[in-house]
Parts: structure tokens; C-alpha cells; sequence
């Protein structure tokens, strides 16, 4: 496949961009960083004005890959335009570029499992109702409706991913990574939440087997498709994990008060997934683990 990944210098994106040039894919980025290294493969978006039709207007792709938005609740309350603008607005702008010049390239959008909000049961199907907590779920949502717009009406192939809780190496902000800075400061540590909330991690390596699994073998019909382990972890138990790897012993406690805009409990249903090929490969421990080395490694 000759595959474009937007966003291909961000967390996912990078990890993307390896695992398809390793699959021996031609692969080509696009993001808001300057990259002159690659400059015959790869298309610098002005970050004030995403403008994508120089992406799609002389080159023609089997694959769209859109790892691009922000992806931050507590900056989405803060600024939830910016968030409008990353998260839903770019999607429009890509797919009308696509629409444009080559209709025929396949998009897959990576939304977020935010759109669930607080599910009524566990484990979420993709047909489970809807109810984001913040501005990140309902433009999360929004751009998945543009998705099937643009299928409904123009006949663009797209599939929308609903991803839960990713980690791994080169990932700087979230849950272990925020655990990890929090050690480098003296006394005892607070933690959002009781412990008792639970997610569904994915690791990275796994993430982006899910992704090409979904590429070689979905319709395009505008699906939505959980990408997940199913496998609820509680927080405190992954906090357990993660802690358990440092020399000393971390002591930490739980402040009992949930972060604006969290959910409560994760666990997805993956069938969909599964019935594409898809099996994780990465343990939470093993993932941690690396994780761990890797946050080390960069002191």
C-alpha cells in the first residue's frame, strides 16, 4: 500500500510510520513539525491554516491514516475551540481534500473511547450509546459523524477507530507518564480518583497491529470499531505495576475526587476487532515495564 499518515511525528504517529515501512508499505508523513531528513516523502502543514489539498492534489494514496488532533480533557475545558478546531475541523479539511482529488484513498480516522463517557455496561459495544463528559468526547464524536457524511453523500471510504487507553515508549503526558514526574518530587504523592476506576489499555505495538489489521480487511463503510485489549484494569492496580519497577519504594495515595471530564470505568467489547485478526501481543507488565526503562532512559 502507498500510505499517508497525518500527525506522523506525534506519539502514534511515529509508531505508525515504523510498523508500515517495516510491512514494506511506501509511506509517506504530514504533520506541522519541519522535517528536511525526509522532505521527498513527507508534507509540512501550516499549523495556523491546515490546509491538506497539497497532500492529496499530486500524489495519489491507497491509505489516509489521521493520528493528527489534540488529545488532552483537561485542555479541551480549557480551550475547547483549539480542540473544535485539531479534533473536528481538520477531519472536514482532510476529507474534502480527499473528496477533492482523489476520492478513491481510504481514510481511517483515530477517534477515542471518550465518546462512551460513563457506559450504562461494561464491556462497551460499538453500538452502546453515546455520552461524552468533555469538549475531547463530543468532537471525538462529531468527527465521526463527518466520517459517515462524507461516506453517505460523497462515497469516500472511511472507518472511524474508537481507541481506549494507549501507552508506550515516546508517549510524554498521561497516567505514567505523569506517575513517573510526580517521583521526582519530594513526599508523599497524590492521585486523582479512589483507584477504583478501571481502563483498557492498549499498548502502542499492539495499537498499530490493530490498525493495519483494520486497513487490510475492513469495508470502509463508514464502521466504527473499538480498538482495545478487553481487559479492564483497575487504576490501582496499573499504578501498583508501574511503581513496583523502581528501586525505591514510592509512596502514594489516592485524594478520593475525579479529574473533570473522566470516565469511571473502561472495558470494550473487541469482537469486531477480533473478527479482523487481531490478538494482543503486548502484556500490561511486559508494557509497563519497557515504559518504565524507557522514561528512565531519558532522565
Amino acid at each position: 500500500m502507498k500510505v499517508v499518515v497525518i500527525g506522523s511525528k506525534g506519539f502514534i504517529g511515529q509508531h505508525l510510520v515504523k510498523h508500515f515501512k517495516s510491512n514494506g508499505h511506501s509511506v509517506w508523513g504530514a504533520d506541522v513539525v519541519v522535517d528536511y531528513a525526509e522532505a521527498d516523502t513527507y508534507f509540512l502543514i501550516d499549523a495556523s491554516n491546515s490546509d491538506f489539498n497539497n497532500v492529496f492534489q499530486n500524489n495519489e494514496f491507497d491509505l489516509c491514516v489521521n493520528c493528527s488532533g489534540a488529545a488532552s480533557v483537561p485542555d479541551s475545558i480549557k480551550n475547547p475551540m483549539r480542540d473544535y478546531y485539531l479534533n473536528t475541523v481538520n477531519v472536514f479539511n482532510i476529507l474534502s481534500a480527499i473528496n477533492k482529488y482523489q476520492s478513491a484513498c481510504q481514510f481511517i480516522n483515530l477517534g477515542s473511547a471518550a465518546v462512551y463517557g460513563n457506559p450504562q455496561q461494561l464491556p462497551i459495544k460499538e453500538s452502546d450509546p453515546t455520552g461524552p463528559l468533555s469538549p475531547y468526547g463530543i468532537h471525538k464524536h462529531q468527527a465521526e459523524q463527518i466520517c459517515e457524511e462524507f461516506h453517505r453523500f460523497f462515497g469516500i471510504k472511511t472507518c472511524s477507530l474508537r481507541i481506549f487507553s494507549v501507552y508506550g515508549t515516546g508517549l510524554m503526558k498521561q497516567l505514567f507518564w505523569d506517575l513517573n514526574k510526580k517521583t521526582e518530587t519530594k513526599g508523599s504523592i497524590e492521585l486523582f480518583g479512589t483507584g477504583e476506576e478501571s481502563r483498557d489499555f492498549i499498548h502502542v505495538d499492539d495499537l498499530v497491529r490493530a490498525i493495519e489489521l483494520v486497513a487490510k480487511n475492513t469495508s470502509f463503510e463508514a464502521e466504527i470499531i473499538n480498538i482495545a485489549n478487553g481487559v479492564e484494569v483497575k487504576i490501582k492496580d496499573a499504578v501498583g505495576i508501574f511503581f513496583g519497577f523502581y528501586n525505591e519504594k514510592v509512596d502514594y495515595r489516592f485524594s478520593g475526587s475525579n479529574r473533570k471530564g473522566d470516565p469511571l470505568n473502561w472495558r470494550a467489547d473487541i469482537s469486531r476487532l477480533q473478527e479482523l485478526g487481531y490478538k494482543p501481543e503486548v502484556d500490561i507488565n511486559d508494557g509497563l515495564k519497557d515504559y518504565y526503562k524507557w522514561v528512565k532512559s531519558i532522565n
